[in-house]
């Protein structure tokens, strides 16, 4: 069983012309995707707050809330700017990420894919980065471990870019895995394989750089030789991909060279990891993605493999 998770709310905030990370990207998945699988728009869930608060700071969240309000046109780098929805936005986003969350715990066998803007697993705890203001992937994490008593979280991450906020959060824990594939060197600079955690969380952050222009050959011997037998070994409760689809071949801010058929092998991969570890139990995040064209059957490609026969 699969749920789409998406709220209208999130497409009010908005970026000057030609900004790539725009209300589009998440209409056009959504006109895509069949309207029997969609869930959302109900109201934010009780707890929200206290699940943000776990992975940003006070003081950054007033001041990004201030900074709306005052109509400042960004937020700590021209990455990031602002518009009057952007606040309310970012909320929706990381409110229904915990909607699919609390879902996907409520029963085994529950898949989920929060379709949501603005992205996240680049916000640190402190502040906004590359398109990204709440850290909607941390978040789910620690509502997971906080709320429902999840024991063990991995978190997979295949967004063109390293998630260095994902990263940053859980860098020195050990209930939490943080897997990333990445196009390497690139931006934010960080995500290099020596990146493997600090203190108790040694070990537990696993980075696999990949050069530009890499494609599906490269990324299915990651997944098979690197990221199915640590997460395997970690014996995670739950599985969240962050799911980004900025390595697709046509991307306008990649170099990557993922073909529709790489997101759907890699998304069954997953599928049946969650099938044989977590009891099915897996949330998928919206991250990147700009080819605006594209992005419907990337997502679609993605579910399709979420939801293979016989998981």
């Amino acid at each position: 069983m699969i749920r789409i998770f998406s709220d209208p709310v999130c497409l009010e905030h908005r970026g000057p012309p030609g900004y790539p990370e725009c209300p589009e990207r998440l209409a056009a998945i959504l006109d895509h995707l069949d309207p029997g699988w969609r869930h959302g728009g109900r109201g934010a869930p009780e707890g929200v707050e206290e699940a943000v608060a776990a992975v940003h700071d006070a003081a950054y969240l007033r001041r990004f809330e201030r900074a709306v309000a005052r109509g400042d046109l960004l937020l700590d780098s021209a990455d990031n700017p602002l518009a009057a929805g952007s606040w309310r936005a970012a909320w929706a986003a990381a409110a229904t990420a915990v909607a699919a969350l609390d879902w996907s715990c409520g029963g085994s066998g529950r898949r989920a894919f929060a379709v949501v803007r603005p992205p996240g697993h680049h916000a640190e705890r402190d502040r906004a980065m590359g398109f990204c203001f709440l850290n909607n992937a941390a978040v789910m994490a620690e509502r997971a471990r906080r709320h429902h008593g999840v024991g063990r979280v991995a978190i997979v991450d295949f967004d063109v870019h390293h998630g260095n906020g994902t990263q940053h959060a859980f860098e020195e824990r050990d209930d939490v895995l943080y897997v990333s594939l990445h196009q390497y060197p690139f931006y934010p600079g960080t995500g290099a394989r020596d990146e493997k955690g600090r203190g108790r969380g040694a070990g537990y952050t696993l980075n696999l750089p990949l050069p530009a222009g890499s494609g599906d050959a490269a990324y299915r011997t990651a997944f098979e030789e690197s990221v199915l037998p640590a997460v395997r070994a970690f014996v995670p409760e739950l599985l969240l991909l962050s799911a980004g689809f900025d390595a697709w071949r046509g991307d306008p801010l990649g170099g990557m060279r993922v073909s529709v058929e790489g997101f759907t092998e890699w998304s069954s991969l997953l599928a049946e990891l969650a099938a044989e570890v977590t009891g099915g139990r897996l949330v998928s995040l919206l991250e990147g993605g700009y080819d605006v064209a594209a992005l419907p059957t990337l997502a679609a490609a993605h579910v399709k493999g979420l939801t293979v026969a016989g998981v």
